[in-house]
C-alpha cells in the first residue's frame, strides 16, 4: 500500500510539473523567452471563421499581453479616459482593469477595477497617446496573480479574482511624459517591479504580504521600456539582466544591487527585452542603436571581457526571439535573421501582404514574435498573424486574421496547451485546431516567392525605429494639407506629435514653416547616440535627447553596487 501511495505521489507531482510547465504566466512565457512548450498541434492557418474557438469582449484597450495559468487567462485593460486624442474625457474617471477568462469557453470569471490614483500623465503628445493606461504585462507565481498599473500601483489577487495587497511605486514622469511598460517578474518570493517613469527605480516585494524588501534608484532607468530577464549564471548565482540606455546591467535579484555594467548600444531608448541562451543575453535596440550578445556574470565593468559582439542591426518595439543558433530580429515590417555565435546578418524578409498600422512614425507594431516548434508566428499592430518555417533558410507560410474589424492590437501572443490568445483593444481571441478548412491566402499564392527586403541602412542612418529612411520634408508636405508653405495649428489637429510639433514655431506666428521645421525636426526626433558606444559618466542617461525637463531628484546614474 505504501508503494502504490509513494508512486501515486510522483505522479501528482510530475502532472504539476507538466502543468507548470506549459503556463504562460508572464511576458512573453516561460523565462521570458517567447517559445511555447508543448503546443506543436497550434493550427498554422486561421480565419475569423475558421480555427477560431471564441472571442470575449474586453472592458476596454490595453498594450498588454496575456498571460495562461493552467485553465484561466488574465489580461488588463483600462477605460474611462484616454480612448480618443480628439475627446478624451475627464481624467478622473480613468480606471484600470484585471480580467480573468476561463481558456476553454471564453466565459469571463471575474473582472477587479482600480480607480486611478492621482495624478496621471494626459492623453496627448506622442508617448500615453500612444499606448494608453495598461501597458504592463500581470505575472503569475501559479497561486496568485501580480498587475502593474504605472502610478496606481502594484496590485496582488488570488487565483478568483479576491484582493490580497497593495503598493505604490511613485507618481512621478519621465521627461517626455511616454509612461512606463516594463513587466514585473517573480523571482522565488520576489515580486520584482521596475518603475522606470514613476521613480526611477526597481522594486523587490515580498510576493504573499507586499512589503517592500528593497529598492534600488538610478536615473540610467531613463528611457527603458523591457522587462528584465533572469539569467542562471551557475548553480549558486542568478543575475536580474535588463537592458537599459546605452548599457546592460547585472542586479542581485534579493537585494537589487548591481553586479555588473557593461557598453551595450548607442540609443538612448531602450524598448525591447534581452533575449537569452544559457548565461548568454542578446540586446537590440532602436534608433541606429545597434546589437550585442554579452555573457552575464562577473563583477564590476565586463564590457571588454564579456562582450562577444556587437551588431549593427536594430529592433524596434518589438522584443527578438532565438531559434536554435538563430536570432529573429521584426521592425518597420522586415523580418532580419542574425547568427547568435558571430552577430553576422543572414537573412532579410519583408513581411509579405502586412497592412500599415498607423501611429507614431507609422508604426504601432508593438507585439513580439513567438515560436512554436519549428514555426515563428509574429502578429503586427493591425491583427496579421505572418507564420514563417524556421528552416535552414527563413520561409513565410502563412498570412491569418481573427477579425475583419479594423482593431488595434498592442500586445504579445500567449501559448500554452495548443492554444493561442490573442488581444486586441476590443476583444481576446483564442486560436486552436478544430479541424476547419482554411482557404489559402491570395497574396501568399503570388508569384515570385518571399520577397527580400531592401538593405537597411547601417547604424544611425534610418529613420527612428530602423528601416526606411526616414524623409522630413514629406512628413512637412504632409501636413501641409493646403500647400501653402506652412503647418498651422488647425492642420495639426489630430496629430498625435501635435504637441511636440508646436514647439517647432520658434517666431510664436501660429504656424510652422519650412525653415522652422527642418532645422528644429532633428532635434526634436534626435536618436541619441547615432550608434557610437557609451562613454564616461553620462551614459545611459539623459531625457531621450533633451525632451522635456527633468525636475525629479538627483538620483545616482546606477543601482548601488554589490560591495566586493
Amino acid at each position: 500500500m505504501y508503494r502504490n501511495f509513494a508512486l501515486a505521489m510522483v505522479l501528482v507531482i510530475y502532472l504539476n510539473q507538466i502543468g507548470a510547465a506549459d503556463d504562460w504566466a508572464r511576458f512573453r512565457g516561460p523565462e521570458g523567452s517567447g517559445v511555447a512548450v508543448d503546443s506543436n498541434s497550434l493550427p498554422t492557418a486561421w480565419s475569423p471563421s475558421a480555427n477560431l474557438a471564441w472571442k470575449t469582449p474586453l472592458p476596454g484597450p490595453g498594450a498588454s499581453s496575456p498571460i495562461i495559468v493552467g485553465d484561466k487567462a488574465f489580461v488588463t485593460c483600462y477605460s474611462g479616459y484616454g480612448l480618443i486624442q480628439e475627446s478624451p474625457g475627464d481624467i478622473e474617471q480613468l480606471v484600470r482593469h484585471l480580467v480573468c477568462i476561463d481558456v476553454k469557453s471564453g466565459k469571463k470569471l471575474w473582472q477587479k477595477d482600480v480607480k486611478a490614483s492621482l495624478p496621471e500623465d494626459p492623453y496627448s503628445g506622442i508617448g500615453v497617446t500612444a499606448h494608453g493606461y495598461a501597458s504592463h504585462t500581470p505575472v503569475s507565481d501559479g497561486k496568485n496573480v501580480f498587475a502593474f498599473f504605472g502610478k496606481s500601483g502594484v496590485h496582488a489577487f488570488d487565483m478568483d479574482g479576491k484582493a490580497l495587497w497593495n503598493a505604490e511605486v511613485g507618481k512621478e514622469s519621465d521627461p517626455a511624459k511616454w509612461g512606463s511598460s516594463s513587466s514585473p517578474i517573480v523571482y522565488k518570493n520576489i515580486l520584482i517591479v521596475t518603475a522606470s517613469a514613476e521613480s526611477q527605480s526597481i522594486f523587490g516585494f515580498d510576493k504573499d504580504s507586499g512589503k517592500e524588501l528593497w529598492r534600488q534608484e538610478a536615473k540610467g532607468l531613463d528611457g527603458m521600456w523591457g522587462t528584465p530577464t533572469l539569467v542562471k549564471v551557475d548553480d549558486n548565482r542568478t543575475d536580474l539582466v535588463m537592458c537599459v540606455a546605452k548599457e546592460l546591467w547585472g542586479l542581485d535579484p534579493i537585494n537589487g544591487k548591481l553586479r555588473w555594467f557593461a557598453d551595450a548600444t548607442g540609443s538612448q531608448q531602450a524598448y525591447s527585452s534581452v533575449v537569452l541562451d544559457g548565461k548568454r543575453v542578446y540586446a537590440f535596440t532602436g534608433r541606429g542603436g545597434g546589437s550585442i550578445a554579452l555573457d552575464a556574470g562577473g563583477s564590476g565593468d565586463i564590457s571588454k571581457s564579456n562582450t562577444v559582439w556587437t551588431g549593427r542591426d536594430n529592433a524596434s518595439f518589438s522584443s527578438p526571439i532565438r531559434h536554435k543558433n538563430k536570432l529573429y530580429v521584426v521592425a518597420s515590417s522586415i523580418l532580419t535573421v542574425v547568427d547568435a555565435k558571430s552577430g553576422e546578418r543572414l537573412q532579410q524578409l519583408r513581411l509579405k501582404g502586412g497592412r500599415k498600422t498607423g501611429g507614431r512614425f507609422g508604426s504601432l507594431d508593438y507585439p513580439s514574435p513567438v515560436v512554436v516548434g519549428d514555426r515563428m508566428f509574429y502578429l503586427n499592430g493591425s491583427g496579421q498573424m505572418f507564420v514563417f518555417s524556421l528552416g535552414e533558410k527563413l520561409k513565410q507560410i502563412a498570412l491569418n486574421t481573427v477579425t475583419t474589424e479594423k482593431e488595434i492590437f498592442w500586445g504579445t501572443p500567449a501559448v500554452s496547451n495548443n492554444q493561442m490568445i490573442l488581444r486586441s483593444a476590443k476583444y481576446l481571441y483564442c486560436v486552436a485546431d478544430k479541424g476547419d478548412k482554411v482557404e489559402p491566402n491570395a497574396t501568399l499564392l503570388a508569384k515570385g516567392g518571399d520577397e527580400p527586403a531592401r538593405p537597411t541602412p547601417r547604424a544611425g542612418g534610418g529613420r527612428p525605429g530602423g528601416g526606411r529612411q526616414f524623409d522630413p520634408m514629406s512628413m512637412f508636405n504632409g501636413m501641409d494639407t493646403n500647400k501653402d508653405g506652412k503647418v498651422t495649428e488647425k492642420e495639426l489637429e489630430g496629430n498625435r506629435m501635435a504637441d511636440r510639433l508646436k514647439t517647432l514655431d520658434k517666431n510664436a506666428d501660429g504656424a510652422i514653416s519650412k525653415d522652422e521645421f527642418s532645422s528644429g525636426i532633428s532635434t526634436l526626433f534626435s536618436r541619441g547616440g547615432g550608434g557610437n558606444r557609451g562613454g564616461g559618466g553620462n551614459r545611459g542617461g539623459g531625457n531621450y535627447g533633451g525632451r522635456g525637463n527633468d525636475t525629479r531628484p538627483d538620483r545616482p546614474q546606477r543601482p548601488e553596487s554589490v560591495k566586493k
